[in-house]
């Protein structure tokens, strides 16, 4: 018997990946993130399946439910929103499961800011403007943040931020951001990336809380960066017609000259 971890996407069914899909059909029991993940993706289940909504359920009564599947034989699919390796709470079952010596594989899904910053048609790191991502979020109920881990230290660097779980914390999320970005920095809030009833707010630090309209709450993903909005920046050195490169040497006497993919 194996617990089969499966990130199930932003929501579009077919975001889902292949792999993911074949193991969803291959599992007698389902349970997954009623609140987070739609009813489309169960539609791979096979008939007959157990089909277990955990959104009600605490850590132990969803341990429970692996347990009977694993007394039976039974393989379970556990699907969790998005990507299963940040803020999927995929950790402290992943800890009980070795603790009781149940297998268990994990599959990756298309995580939310990917899907968000698609909807926006933006690349989050472009030259010159930023060339890294963070993800992170503001303290919630749930979760408080480690102390070195604050906005002003995210916002010292400059790089594109991918704020998820924030919404609720707008006020002081531009507050805090504000020195460091200033207010005519580009802000995107994306709710439900990839739904059919996606939104998308456009604004910048100093206009996005008057912005905001009503509705947009709890998986809205706020991004923050020059790179949502900029236009004069460089363009890729790897695409440069005088850019030596293994594919494309550009001279004889290139380190790369002759070389054929396979050599490596």
């Amino acid at each position: 018997m194996t617990v089969h971890f499966i990130g199930a996407g932003p929501g579009a069914p077919d975001l889902l990946t292949l792999r993911g899909r074949d193991l969803i059909a291959a599992c007698p029991v389902c349970l997954y993130a009623g609140s987070l993940v739609p009813d489309s993706i169960l539609t791979h289940c096979p008939p007959g399946a157990r089909i277990v909504n955990t959104a009600p359920l605490d850590l132990d009564a969803i341990m429970a439910e692996i347990a009977a599947a694993d007394a039976a034989g039974h393989d379970v699919a556990r699907l969790h929103s998005g990507d299963l390796s940040v803020w999927s709470a995929m950790g402290e079952q992943l800890r009980r499961l070795e603790a009781a010596g149940i297998a268990y594989t994990v599959t990756p899904g298309v995580p939310s800011f990917a899907a968000a910053a698609a909807a926006l048609g933006s690349e989050l790191t472009l030259p010159g403007i930023a060339q890294s991502v963070v993800l992170t979020r503001t303290p919630g109920r749930a979760s408080s943040m480690p102390a070195g881990e604050t906005l002003a230290a995210f916002g010292a660097t400059g790089a594109t931020l991918a704020l998820h779980l924030s919404i609720q914390n707008l006020d002081r999320l531009v507050a805090e951001l504000l020195p460091h970005y200033g207010p005519d920095c580009p802000v995107a809030i994306v709710w439900r990336a990839s739904w059919p009833d996606q939104r998308i707010v456009r604004a910048t630090l100093a206009t996005i809380r008057e912005a905001l309209p009503e509705g947009i709450e709890r998986t809205a993903l706020i991004l923050v960066g020059r790179a949502l909005a900029a236009q004069g920046f460089a363009e890729s050195r790897l695409y440069a017609p005088d850019y030596d490169r293994r594919y494309r040497p550009r001279t004889a006497d290139s380190p790369w000259a002759g070389w054929e993919p396979g050599d490596d």
